[in-house]
């Protein structure tokens, strides 16, 4: 298990320097060749990027199609797809994140990891790097990679660099940087060419020359780039994926592809966080289990839980259910050959006495919400709380059952001011939305319907009790105007829970309407 906040940056910047051909060139069987992508800047078409077999033959991007076309008539030129671009790279990224949680997307082609802190598991800093290139080329990618003490430098030393890690020393720094491009820099196009007017095409051109004329010509980026670059300026990784707060690892020698493999696995890191959640009093909420495949893929599994929860076997118990629901989407490939257990949200959970009391069957039902939801997906389960709210209709909310703790239910408050109010007990079926109702005959004005018309059914009504009035919340507009609601009972023992909304007295309002909104079993 491995610390997720590193105590020093230490920057491995990833440049996919032929990301679109690759992309290419792996969804064909047999790749052409020479391989272009084209597309379309104003009125030209011009070459986006292109393959090693294209860049011998002195093509290069920025290049006219007609023109690259004319000097190579065999050219296979391909449009761009940017979309599919930013999925592949968001894939690298996810294969990336075997080596670290701090991984940001870098785009158009780039990758950015901080490794500071975690190198040495990989036996350092170039053993982890060349374990990332030979994992890309295995992909048929074509990658460089270098690192830096920052984003600037690392990014540099990949794209226009020896591709070599760079010294910490800023004089080291300066040396390195100064024959560079002054795109090294990561500036716009714009002040790029608008420094080659005046003669600053490298690093080294601009490292000496006074920085207010710099800043006022050419804008304060510039400077705060190369500050970056040299390291006299933080620049933050922000990564594309929360860093979880506990997480725990393994590594397999040999691919694994079995189910039960993959459940002994997660009992076994689970009993690794266990320890450390224990420690720190804490509990599991949500767990992730990201599973990473031999071919870079990598599959994630999500489960949550009704309450803070640590026990390694009821760990298993949810990816067990999980795995069935998932059934073939979790495909092995080849098989897996690292497993990795996260920790996304946790929450305090404290020891607790066991007693004689209820906890047990609460414990239980806990377990069984938790299967359910890892079964059937954790917003098909859900539990009823109470709102501050005296119109029926909008008393109780329906939110997923893992969302909330039985504190939260709300329902003995609930309970308690129906009690001391004396109102009557609400039907056990309740209409999502009052349904009108029709031919209302009333022998009093106010009082409770003689007879009825509802969903083209004609009620006799031989029992009534009520009213119970309803006003409206006079500071919103839910509810509507006041509510007199009737229990009745038809001629064949069926019982209702209807109401009229509005007061015939009230004649600034449309006349009174009738509404079911409940039956009685």
């Amino acid at each position: 298990m491995w610390s997720s906040v590193s105590s020093s940056q230490r920057i491995l910047s990833l440049w996919l320097k032929k990301l679109s051909t690759d992309r290419i060139a792996r969804q064909w069987r047999e790749a052409p060749s020479p391989l272009v992508v084209v597309g379309k800047r104003g009125n030209l078409d011009l070459l986006l990027a292109v393959d090693v077999a294209a860049e011998r033959l002195g093509l290069a991007a920025g290049l006219a199609l007609a023109q690259a076309r004319a000097m190579h008539p065999t050219l296979t030129a391909v449009p761009e797809d940017q979309d599919a671009d930013a999925r592949l790279l968001d894939a690298i990224a996810d294969t990336c994140q075997r080596y670290t949680p701090l991984v940001a997307v870098d785009p158009p082609d780039g990758i950015l990891l901080d490794i500071g802190g975690c190198a040495h598991l990989f036996g350092g800093e170039e053993q982890l790097r060349d374990d990332l290139l030979a994992r890309m080329t295995c992909l048929g990618l074509s990658a460089r990679a270098a690192i830096a003490a920052g984003i600037g430098a690392a990014s540099a030393a990949a794209r226009f660099g020896d591709a070599e890690t760079m010294a910490d020393a800023s004089g080291e720094a300066r040396k390195r940087l100064a024959p560079l491009p002054l795109p090294a820099l990561r500036l716009p196009d714009e002040t790029v060419a608008a420094l080659a007017r005046v003669g600053l095409k490298r690093v080294g051109d601009i490292l000496d020359l006074p920085r207010s004329p710099l800043a006022a010509r050419f804008g304060a980026d510039l400077l705060r780039q190369l500050d970056r670059a040299l390291g006299r300026e933080d620049e933050p990784l922000t990564p594309r994926l929360p860093v979880p707060p506990y997480v725990a690892e393994k590594s397999f020698h040999e691919p694994i592809a079995r189910e039960e493999d993959v459940l002994a696995c997660v009992e076994r890191l689970a009993a690794r966080l266990e320890t450390t959640l224990t420690a720190r009093g804490a509990g599991a909420r949500r767990l992730e289990l990201a599973l990473f495949r031999t071919d870079g893929a990598v599959k994630r599994i999500a489960v949550g839980t009704s309450r803070p929860l640590r026990d390694p076997q009821a760990i298993r118990a949810l990816f067990v259910e999980r795995l069935a629901a998932l059934g073939d989407e979790i495909d092995p490939g080849f098989g897996f050959d690292l497993a990795r257990l996260s920790v996304l949200n946790a929450e305090t959970c404290a020891d607790e006495q066991i007693s004689l009391g209820t906890r047990e069957d609460q414990v239980g039902l806990d377990r069984l919400i938790d299967r359910l939801s890892a079964r059937l997906g954790r917003r098909r389960v859900s539990r009823l709380v109470a709102r501050d709210s005296h119109i029926p209709e909008l008393a109780a909310a329906s939110v997923p059952a893992q969302a909330i703790t039985r504190a939260e239910f709300g329902w003995d408050a609930f309970r308690r001011f129906r009690a001391k109010a004396g109102l009557s007990q609400r039907p056990l079926r309740l209409l999502v939305k009052p349904e009108p109702i029709a031919d209302v005959f009333a022998l009093v004005p106010d009082g409770p319907p003689a007879r009825f018309r509802w969903r083209r059914a004609l009620h006799e009504v031989v029992r009534a009790e009520g009213p119970e009035r309803i006003e409206g919340a006079w500071w919103s507009e839910d509810g509507g105007p006041a509510r007199d609601y009737f229990h009745v009972e038809d001629t064949a023992g069926l019982r209702f829970w209807l109401f009229r909304a509005g007061l015939y007295c009230d004649t600034t309002l449309s006349p009174p309407r009738w509404f079911m909104h409940g039956l009685y079993a």
